[in-house]
Protein backbone atom coordinates (compact mmCIF):
# COMPACT_ATOMS: atom_id res chain seq x y z
CA UNK A 1 0.00 0.00 0.00
CA UNK A 2 1.21 3.11 -1.13
CA UNK A 3 1.72 6.45 1.67
CA UNK A 4 -1.07 7.81 -0.71
CA UNK A 5 -3.47 5.38 -0.39
CA UNK A 6 -5.78 5.29 3.00
CA UNK A 7 -6.78 1.61 4.65
CA UNK A 8 -10.15 0.28 3.79
CA UNK A 9 -12.80 1.54 7.19
CA UNK A 10 -12.92 -1.57 8.14
CA UNK A 11 -17.18 -2.12 8.81
CA UNK A 12 -18.33 -2.29 12.49
CA UNK A 13 -20.16 -6.03 13.03
CA UNK A 14 -24.27 -5.11 12.85
CA UNK A 15 -24.68 -6.45 16.43
CA UNK A 16 -22.08 -3.57 17.77
CA UNK A 17 -24.08 -1.16 16.24
CA UNK A 18 -26.64 1.34 18.21
CA UNK A 19 -30.26 1.43 17.52
CA UNK A 20 -29.86 4.12 15.16
CA UNK A 21 -27.01 2.87 13.25
CA UNK A 22 -28.40 -0.36 12.27
CA UNK A 23 -31.38 1.50 10.91
CA UNK A 24 -29.59 3.12 9.08
CA UNK A 25 -27.47 -0.07 7.88
CA UNK A 26 -30.98 -1.79 7.28
CA UNK A 27 -31.83 1.15 4.69
CA UNK A 28 -28.93 0.90 2.75
CA UNK A 29 -28.54 -3.05 3.00
CA UNK A 30 -32.59 -3.14 1.76
CA UNK A 31 -31.65 -0.54 -0.96
CA UNK A 32 -29.97 -2.59 -3.52
CA UNK A 33 -33.24 -5.06 -3.69
CA UNK A 34 -35.32 -1.98 -3.97
CA UNK A 35 -36.66 -1.49 -7.83
CA UNK A 36 -36.01 2.04 -8.86
CA UNK A 37 -39.33 3.62 -10.15
CA UNK A 38 -37.51 4.73 -13.67
CA UNK A 39 -35.31 2.61 -14.33
CA UNK A 40 -35.22 -0.12 -16.69
CA UNK A 41 -36.42 -3.33 -15.09
CA UNK A 42 -35.18 -7.12 -15.80
CA UNK A 43 -36.10 -9.61 -13.47
CA UNK A 44 -33.85 -11.79 -14.69
CA UNK A 45 -31.11 -9.76 -13.61
CA UNK A 46 -31.98 -10.18 -9.82
CA UNK A 47 -30.67 -13.14 -8.41
CA UNK A 48 -32.66 -15.88 -6.75
CA UNK A 49 -29.76 -16.94 -4.64
CA UNK A 50 -26.96 -14.65 -2.82
CA UNK A 51 -23.60 -16.47 -1.74
CA UNK A 52 -22.98 -14.89 1.83
CA UNK A 53 -19.75 -15.67 4.04
CA UNK A 54 -22.07 -15.80 6.85
CA UNK A 55 -23.06 -18.68 8.81
CA UNK A 56 -26.85 -19.70 9.53
CA UNK A 57 -26.64 -19.00 13.43
CA UNK A 58 -25.17 -15.16 12.74
CA UNK A 59 -27.75 -14.67 10.22
CA UNK A 60 -30.25 -15.91 12.93
CA UNK A 61 -28.50 -13.54 15.17
CA UNK A 62 -28.62 -10.82 12.76
CA UNK A 63 -32.31 -10.99 11.99
CA UNK A 64 -33.34 -11.15 16.05
CA UNK A 65 -32.19 -8.04 16.01
CA UNK A 66 -33.73 -6.72 12.51
CA UNK A 67 -37.11 -8.14 15.04
CA UNK A 68 -36.18 -6.32 17.82
CA UNK A 69 -36.34 -3.10 15.96
CA UNK A 70 -39.33 -4.01 14.26
CA UNK A 71 -40.88 -4.85 17.92
CA UNK A 72 -39.92 -1.53 18.99
CA UNK A 73 -41.13 0.72 15.79
CA UNK A 74 -44.23 -0.78 15.44
CA UNK A 75 -45.21 -0.08 19.03
CA UNK A 76 -44.68 3.52 18.52
CA UNK A 77 -46.45 3.22 14.84
CA UNK A 78 -49.41 2.16 17.33
CA UNK A 79 -49.19 4.86 20.04
CA UNK A 80 -49.05 7.51 17.09
CA UNK A 81 -51.78 6.47 15.34
CA UNK A 82 -51.65 8.35 12.32
CA UNK A 83 -49.88 5.97 9.85
CA UNK A 84 -50.79 2.46 8.91
CA UNK A 85 -48.38 -0.10 7.01
CA UNK A 86 -49.46 -2.66 3.98
CA UNK A 87 -47.08 -5.42 2.92
CA UNK A 88 -47.77 -7.14 0.41
CA UNK A 89 -46.17 -10.40 -0.87
CA UNK A 90 -46.36 -12.35 -4.07
CA UNK A 91 -44.20 -15.60 -5.13
CA UNK A 92 -44.23 -19.27 -7.01
CA UNK A 93 -45.40 -21.59 -4.65
CA UNK A 94 -43.00 -22.79 -2.15
CA UNK A 95 -40.79 -19.70 -2.17
CA UNK A 96 -41.43 -19.06 1.68
CA UNK A 97 -44.14 -16.51 2.31
CA UNK A 98 -45.56 -17.84 5.04
CA UNK A 99 -41.93 -18.98 7.34
CA UNK A 100 -41.03 -14.82 6.20
CA UNK A 101 -44.34 -13.60 7.70
CA UNK A 102 -43.83 -15.79 10.74
CA UNK A 103 -40.01 -14.94 11.57
CA UNK A 104 -39.66 -11.57 10.69
CA UNK A 105 -43.02 -10.28 12.36
CA UNK A 106 -42.61 -12.69 15.23
CA UNK A 107 -41.57 -9.87 17.66
CA UNK A 108 -45.10 -7.28 16.61
CA UNK A 109 -47.69 -7.20 19.40
CA UNK A 110 -50.77 -9.08 18.07
CA UNK A 111 -52.69 -6.17 18.56
CA UNK A 112 -50.69 -4.15 16.21
CA UNK A 113 -50.67 -6.94 13.29
CA UNK A 114 -53.09 -8.20 10.71
CA UNK A 115 -52.57 -10.90 7.95
CA UNK A 116 -54.98 -11.75 5.27
CA UNK A 117 -54.35 -14.08 2.37
CA UNK A 118 -55.99 -14.35 -0.77
CA UNK A 119 -56.69 -17.59 -2.40
CA UNK A 120 -59.61 -17.93 -5.19
CA UNK A 121 -62.46 -15.82 -5.08
CA UNK A 122 -65.43 -16.57 -3.93
CA UNK A 123 -68.94 -16.07 -5.78
CA UNK A 124 -69.64 -13.03 -3.44
CA UNK A 125 -66.18 -11.64 -4.59
CA UNK A 126 -66.18 -12.29 -7.79
CA UNK A 127 -69.67 -10.10 -8.05
CA UNK A 128 -67.53 -7.20 -6.97
CA UNK A 129 -64.15 -5.31 -8.46
CA UNK A 130 -61.29 -7.35 -8.40
CA UNK A 131 -60.17 -4.79 -5.90
CA UNK A 132 -62.51 -4.95 -3.31
CA UNK A 133 -62.15 -8.18 -1.16
CA UNK A 134 -58.65 -6.43 -0.35
CA UNK A 135 -59.76 -3.36 0.32
CA UNK A 136 -62.03 -5.02 3.33
CA UNK A 137 -58.76 -6.04 4.72
CA UNK A 138 -56.87 -2.81 4.71
CA UNK A 139 -54.89 -1.67 8.26
CA UNK A 140 -56.28 0.80 10.42
CA UNK A 141 -54.38 4.14 11.61
CA UNK A 142 -51.08 2.44 13.97
CA UNK A 143 -51.20 -1.14 12.29
CA UNK A 144 -49.22 -3.11 10.18
CA UNK A 145 -51.33 -5.24 7.36
CA UNK A 146 -49.85 -8.22 5.77
CA UNK A 147 -51.17 -9.59 2.27
CA UNK A 148 -50.67 -13.00 1.72
CA UNK A 149 -51.08 -12.79 -2.34
CA UNK A 150 -53.01 -9.60 -2.98
CA UNK A 151 -55.00 -8.13 -5.88
CA UNK A 152 -51.71 -8.58 -7.80
CA UNK A 153 -52.95 -12.41 -8.45
CA UNK A 154 -55.23 -10.70 -10.67
CA UNK A 155 -52.58 -9.38 -13.21
CA UNK A 156 -50.36 -12.97 -12.59
CA UNK A 157 -52.39 -16.14 -12.09
CA UNK A 158 -55.93 -14.67 -14.16
CA UNK A 159 -53.49 -13.79 -16.77
CA UNK A 160 -51.54 -16.97 -17.37
CA UNK A 161 -55.12 -18.67 -17.19
CA UNK A 162 -57.06 -16.55 -19.41
CA UNK A 163 -60.22 -19.18 -18.38
CA UNK A 164 -60.39 -17.87 -14.88
CA UNK A 165 -61.45 -14.05 -16.52
CA UNK A 166 -64.06 -15.19 -18.63
CA UNK A 167 -65.47 -16.71 -15.63
CA UNK A 168 -64.96 -12.85 -13.89
CA UNK A 169 -68.75 -11.74 -15.17
CA UNK A 170 -67.09 -8.74 -16.86
CA UNK A 171 -69.24 -7.19 -19.43
CA UNK A 172 -67.53 -8.40 -22.83
CA UNK A 173 -66.76 -5.18 -24.21
CA UNK A 174 -64.20 -3.94 -21.16
CA UNK A 175 -62.25 -7.29 -21.88
CA UNK A 176 -60.05 -5.89 -24.40
CA UNK A 177 -56.46 -5.91 -25.09
CA UNK A 178 -55.32 -3.18 -22.90
CA UNK A 179 -57.41 -4.70 -19.88
CA UNK A 180 -53.46 -5.54 -18.34
CA UNK A 181 -52.38 -2.42 -18.79
CA UNK A 182 -55.95 -0.60 -17.12
CA UNK A 183 -55.89 -2.80 -14.50
CA UNK A 184 -51.99 -1.96 -13.98
CA UNK A 185 -52.97 1.78 -14.07
CA UNK A 186 -56.08 1.03 -11.34
CA UNK A 187 -53.57 -0.58 -8.77
CA UNK A 188 -51.13 2.44 -9.03
CA UNK A 189 -53.98 4.86 -8.77
CA UNK A 190 -55.10 2.51 -5.44
CA UNK A 191 -52.18 2.55 -4.07
CA UNK A 192 -51.32 6.48 -4.75
CA UNK A 193 -54.18 6.68 -3.03
CA UNK A 194 -53.62 4.66 0.12
CA UNK A 195 -50.46 6.74 0.09
CA UNK A 196 -52.59 10.07 0.50
CA UNK A 197 -54.10 8.75 3.17
CA UNK A 198 -51.30 7.51 5.39
CA UNK A 199 -51.23 3.69 4.58
CA UNK A 200 -48.07 3.25 3.37
CA UNK A 201 -47.60 0.36 0.91
CA UNK A 202 -44.33 -1.97 0.23
CA UNK A 203 -44.36 -4.92 -1.99
CA UNK A 204 -42.27 -8.22 -1.92
CA UNK A 205 -41.29 -10.69 -4.65
CA UNK A 206 -39.79 -13.48 -3.04
CA UNK A 207 -37.53 -14.71 -6.41
CA UNK A 208 -37.63 -18.43 -5.63
CA UNK A 209 -35.61 -20.53 -8.49
CA UNK A 210 -37.18 -23.02 -10.05
CA UNK A 211 -34.78 -25.83 -9.18
CA UNK A 212 -34.79 -24.74 -5.13
CA UNK A 213 -38.74 -24.81 -5.62
CA UNK A 214 -38.75 -28.51 -6.73
CA UNK A 215 -35.99 -29.13 -4.13
CA UNK A 216 -38.88 -27.99 -1.64
CA UNK A 217 -41.67 -29.64 -3.28
CA UNK A 218 -39.65 -32.90 -2.74
CA UNK A 219 -38.93 -31.90 0.65
CA UNK A 220 -42.81 -31.97 1.29
CA UNK A 221 -43.61 -34.84 -0.60
CA UNK A 222 -40.69 -37.15 1.59
CA UNK A 223 -41.58 -35.19 4.76
CA UNK A 224 -45.10 -36.53 6.11
CA UNK A 225 -45.72 -33.82 8.80
CA UNK A 226 -45.19 -31.51 5.44
CA UNK A 227 -47.77 -33.20 3.05
CA UNK A 228 -50.50 -30.84 4.38
CA UNK A 229 -48.81 -28.01 2.71
CA UNK A 230 -48.48 -29.55 -0.97
CA UNK A 231 -51.40 -29.34 -3.40
CA UNK A 232 -51.42 -31.16 -6.65
CA UNK A 233 -51.94 -27.63 -8.30
CA UNK A 234 -48.73 -26.74 -7.22
CA UNK A 235 -46.67 -29.08 -9.28
CA UNK A 236 -49.26 -28.40 -12.20
CA UNK A 237 -48.12 -24.87 -12.10
CA UNK A 238 -44.41 -25.23 -13.33
CA UNK A 239 -45.46 -26.07 -16.33
CA UNK A 240 -46.45 -22.56 -16.72
CA UNK A 241 -43.13 -20.97 -15.06
CA UNK A 242 -42.37 -19.12 -17.59
CA UNK A 243 -45.49 -17.69 -18.46
CA UNK A 244 -45.82 -16.26 -15.16
CA UNK A 245 -42.32 -15.15 -14.78
CA UNK A 246 -43.45 -12.58 -17.67
CA UNK A 247 -46.51 -11.89 -15.58
CA UNK A 248 -43.80 -10.87 -12.89
CA UNK A 249 -41.73 -8.96 -15.17
CA UNK A 250 -44.59 -7.01 -16.25
CA UNK A 251 -46.24 -6.27 -13.48
CA UNK A 252 -43.34 -5.54 -11.69
CA UNK A 253 -42.13 -2.78 -14.17
CA UNK A 254 -45.49 -1.49 -14.34
CA UNK A 255 -46.21 -0.88 -10.60
CA UNK A 256 -43.57 -0.10 -9.21
CA UNK A 257 -43.46 3.55 -7.51
CA UNK A 258 -41.42 5.51 -5.35
CA UNK A 259 -44.74 5.78 -2.87
CA UNK A 260 -44.76 1.86 -3.59
CA UNK A 261 -41.89 0.16 -4.11
CA UNK A 262 -41.32 -3.68 -4.94
CA UNK A 263 -38.70 -5.50 -3.81
CA UNK A 264 -36.91 -8.60 -5.20
CA UNK A 265 -35.78 -10.64 -2.72
CA UNK A 266 -33.31 -13.42 -3.23
CA UNK A 267 -35.30 -16.21 -1.82
CA UNK A 268 -33.28 -19.46 -2.54
CA UNK A 269 -31.84 -18.52 1.13
CA UNK A 270 -34.83 -18.56 3.48
CA UNK A 271 -32.83 -16.45 6.02
CA UNK A 272 -31.38 -14.61 4.26
CA UNK A 273 -34.65 -13.47 2.44
CA UNK A 274 -35.96 -13.10 5.95
CA UNK A 275 -33.21 -10.22 6.43
CA UNK A 276 -33.78 -8.45 3.58
CA UNK A 277 -37.28 -7.96 4.16
CA UNK A 278 -36.87 -7.28 7.64
CA UNK A 279 -34.39 -4.60 6.45
CA UNK A 280 -36.95 -3.12 4.06
CA UNK A 281 -39.81 -3.08 6.97
CA UNK A 282 -37.88 -0.91 9.36
CA UNK A 283 -37.01 1.77 5.76
CA UNK A 284 -40.44 2.05 5.40
CA UNK A 285 -41.16 2.73 9.29
CA UNK A 286 -38.40 5.13 9.80
CA UNK A 287 -39.22 7.33 7.14
CA UNK A 288 -42.76 7.76 8.63
CA UNK A 289 -41.01 9.71 11.66
CA UNK A 290 -42.63 8.18 14.16
CA UNK A 291 -42.74 9.08 17.73
CA UNK A 292 -44.42 9.02 20.67
CA UNK A 293 -47.38 11.55 20.90
CA UNK A 294 -46.50 14.02 23.39
CA UNK A 295 -49.10 14.96 26.34
CA UNK A 296 -50.30 18.14 27.14
CA UNK A 297 -48.96 20.57 30.16
CA UNK A 298 -52.10 19.69 31.78
CA UNK A 299 -52.37 16.61 31.35
CA UNK A 300 -48.75 16.21 32.72
CA UNK A 301 -49.62 17.95 36.11
CA UNK A 302 -52.63 15.69 36.41
CA UNK A 303 -50.44 12.90 36.33
CA UNK A 304 -48.23 14.11 38.62
CA UNK A 305 -50.91 14.88 40.85
CA UNK A 306 -51.87 11.22 40.22
CA UNK A 307 -48.39 9.98 41.26
CA UNK A 308 -48.15 11.84 44.50
CA UNK A 309 -51.78 10.38 45.67
CA UNK A 310 -50.75 6.83 44.85
CA UNK A 311 -47.46 7.42 46.62
CA UNK A 312 -49.48 8.96 49.83
CA UNK A 313 -51.75 5.60 50.14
Amino acid sequence: MSKEEKPKKKKLLFEKLNPKERIERAKQFSAQFKVPEEAPFQLSEYKTDMVVDISNKKLAKILALGVDALADMQEILYAQDKWSLLLIFQAMDAAGKDGAIKHVLSGVNPQGCQVSSFKAPSSEELDHDFLWRCQKHLPERGRIGIFNRSYYEEVLVVRVHEQILKAQKLPQELVTESIWEERFEDIRNFEKYLNRNGTIVIKFFLNVSKEEQKKRFIERIDDQDKNWKFSTSDAKERVFWDDYMNAYQDLIQKTTTTHAPWYVVPADNKSYARIVIASAIINALDEMGLEYPRVSPEKVAELQEIRKALLEE
